[in-house]
């Protein structure tokens, strides 16, 4: 009768080991899901343009000073973190561009 109650405490070892070993792969499961979440990025390729702000100083060791000119703040920046904005012609009421939307013909005669 020993050897009997000695197998089934070891089954009952075995079985248990196997849930907790089925528990531990839940959890890693988890963990891993919820780890790689923040690791993506939110947008990547979002712009990351401010501005446009106006030049009021620039300092002889590179440094500029800009005034944002919504809210009339002045911070500094180093002179290589920005870039030069140029602003095309204004556009005159009176140009107008007349763009012909007909579909070309083949060079070779063919329809």
């Amino acid at each position: 009768m020993a050897y009997h109650q000695a197998g089934e405490q070891r089954k009952f070892q075995l079985q248990e080991l196997d849930e907790l070993r089925l528990d531990a792969y839940e959890n890693a499961r988890i963990y891993k899901k919820k780890e790689r979440l923040p690791c993506r990025p939110k947008s990547k390729l979002r712009s990351r343009w401010d501005g446009p702000f106006v030049i009021t100083n620039i300092f002889p060791h590179g440094a500029v000073q800009l005034k944002d000119e919504h809210t009339n703040n002045t911070f500094q920046v180093n002179g290589h973190q920005i870039k030069p904005f140029h602003e095309g012609p204004a556009p005159t009421i009176n140009d107008i561009e007349i763009i012909s939307l007909v579909e070309p013909t083949p060079p070779d005669g063919t329809t």
